[in-house]
């Protein structure tokens, strides 16, 4: 039997899955996905995260944080409110938290405040980092280096960069979330050659549902939403890139996400 393995990034109180969301968690946990790791990208989702991950001890996880798309609504009150979330029991990370020069729905410069104020964060309560970075490698690893310490305990979740980047991210001491992107025909084929550079105990994997539904599932999901029981789908293709077998990667990867998170 395989091993159990964990999605360590869904966005599980999207709207998306306001439907199903019960149904979908069953499926995830029929499939052999279980725990789920709720991502909190502002601080009502990280809220809400919290809440649900709470009606199901054991069986689901939150982070706390706010993704650079959010960090232009922060104010006095954003600390203290993560700081509070961040002491309950299924609160694992601070996060999603990082730079994005790809849309730049904030400024630049309050990307980078609110970045420095979130690692500062997770210093203080010595906790993960669950980290976005899309093109904004320099400062974002720049970022990083005047934190040498937290390095060890962030995971650059949904990586999707180049070659270059993912040795620089292995050589700081980063883990790497690698998603459906890799199952990506037009953009991630170059995934299917680097995730075989990651160590076992640096890799974790994610669907970051309802997004970035495997392009290459067959039948195509309906409605063409993506959920965490399709993790197994991503988990057999990761294998695959890296000439393994799927149960190795599974146990690898799962207790690569127990040691970081600190899950049981």
């Amino acid at each position: 039997m395989r091993p159990s393995i964990i999605d360590i990034g869904v966005n599980l109180t999207n709207r998306a899955f306001d439907q199903d969301r019960e149904e979908a968690a069953v499926r995830a946990e029929a499939a052999g996905v279980s725990p789920l790791i709720i991502t909190g990208t502002s601080v009502a989702s990280s809220r809400k995260a919290a809440d649900y991950a709470g009606l199901y001890p054991g069986k689901m996880y939150a982070t706390a944080g706010v993704h650079p798309h959010d960090v232009k609504g922060c104010g006095a009150d954003t600390l203290g409110t993560l700081r509070k979330l961040a002491a309950l029991p299924q609160v694992v990370a601070i996060g999603e938290c990082g730079l994005d020069y790809n849309r730049d729905f904030s400024p630049r410069d309050v990307q980078r405040r609110w970045f420095r104020e979130q690692i500062k964060l997770a210093e203080e309560l010595d906790m993960p980092l669950f980290l976005h970075e899309r093109d904004a490698h320099g400062d974002f690893a720049a970022i990083m280096r005047e934190h040498p310490e937290m390095i060890g305990k962030s995971v650059v979740h949904c990586f999707t960069g180049t070659g270059e980047e993912l040795r620089t991210y292995l050589e700081m001491g980063f883990h790497i979330g690698i998603t459906g992107w890799i199952c990506d025909e037009r953009r991630g084929q170059h995934l299917r050659e680097l995730v075989k550079e990651i160590p076992l105990e640096r890799l974790m994997i994610e669907t970051d549902a309802p997004y970035l539904t495997p392009r290459d599932m067959r039948p195509k999901p309906k409605g063409g939403r993506n959920e965490p029981a399709f993790l197994v789908h991503i988990l057999e293709t990761v294998a695959s890139c890296m000439g393994m077998e799927a149960e190795d990667v599974a146990a690898g990867t799962a207790r690569t996400t127990k040691a970081f998170f600190r899950i049981e």
